[in-house]
């Protein structure tokens, strides 16, 4: 069945290539055998940079299950998520995820996140987009308000 989902995800992003809404990429959730949703990228579309396939897919299928965590479900991506992707796949808890092209095969195609890849682990100082730590005595302020919050959602 993971090969079924992961050409579907393919299919997708190869439909997605042609159509001018967005780059060749494709994803597919899946919660047992019931697809939960599908989605491509639509970063030129809709303007939005972060709308990759696997991040609209991750959002559809929270909404169809009126909640923001998606254990129990596999996403399926025709292309191995960048680090954006890859983070809101842990954001989201699903159980697994399965790719079918690599980053190098992205790069190759002008799709390149090695700087993403060589900028996050550097600390915020070294980092070729500015990043400055600004130490607030009220930084903390909206951490203790949400620690002394009874009816928050934890997550």
């Amino acid at each position: 069945m993971h090969e079924e989902y992961l050409r579907r995800a393919i299919g997708l992003a190869r439909e997605n290539a042609g159509s001018g809404r967005g780059g060749p990429f494709g994803a597919v959730v899946v919660r047992g055998d019931e697809v939960l949703a599908e989605a491509a990228n639509s970063v030129t579309s809709t303007l939005d940079p972060t709308a990759h396939a696997e991040v609209n897919a991750i959002r559809h299928a929270c909404a169809r299950l009126g909640r923001f965590d998606l254990r129990g479900c596999v996403l399926y991506a025709s292309c191995e998520p960048c680090p954006m992707c890859l983070a809101a796949s842990y954001w989201a808890r699903l159980d697994a995820v399965y790719f079918a092209a690599t980053h190098r095969d992205a790069a190759a195609a002008g799709f390149d996140d090695s700087l993403i890849y060589h900028e996050v682990p550097r600390p915020p100082a070294e980092r070729q987009l500015q990043c400055v730590h600004l130490e607030l005595a009220e930084a903390a302020v909206p951490f203790e308000a949400w620690k002394a919050n009874s009816g928050k959602t934890p997550y």
